[in-house]
């Protein structure tokens, strides 16, 4: 059994930074790649940032481009996201993501997290 756990949510001002955590527990034999989405009410789940495992390559959606920064502990299966001079529309449930292959199969599986609420507001 796989999991994602993710903590760090909570409630800033505009302006504030919050930093986010998500560590994969389980049979894992290997994490391709990890990284963050958002979801507010009502709208598609999309793209925050992500980290790929072998070489540390990332991508970030435009609108956190020089905000926030993605990385990884590797030997933790851990993924961090630090999210500088927030906005009022950073505010929604960012889930941590994982695609990786667990021992039960050979190829990769995705997984998500519950989820944590962030809160960005005067």
């Amino acid at each position: 059994q796989v999991q994602l756990v993710e903590s760090g949510g909570g409630s800033v001002q505009p302006g504030g930074s919050l930093r986010l955590s998500c560590v994969a527990s389980g049979n894992i034999f290997q994490i391709n790649f990890m990284g963050w989405y958002r979801q507010a009410p009502g709208k598609e789940r999309e793209l925050v940032a992500r980290i790929i495992n072998s070489g540390g390559r990332t991508e970030y959606a435009d609108s956190v481009q020089g905000r926030f920064t993605i990385s990884s502990d590797n030997a933790k299966n851990a993924v961090f996201l630090q999210m500088n001079y927030l906005k009022p529309e950073d505010a929604d449930v960012y889930y941590c993501y994982s695609n990786l292959v667990p021992t039960s199969a050979d190829y990769g599986i995705s997984y998500w997290g519950k989820g944590t609420l962030v809160t960005v507001s005067s």
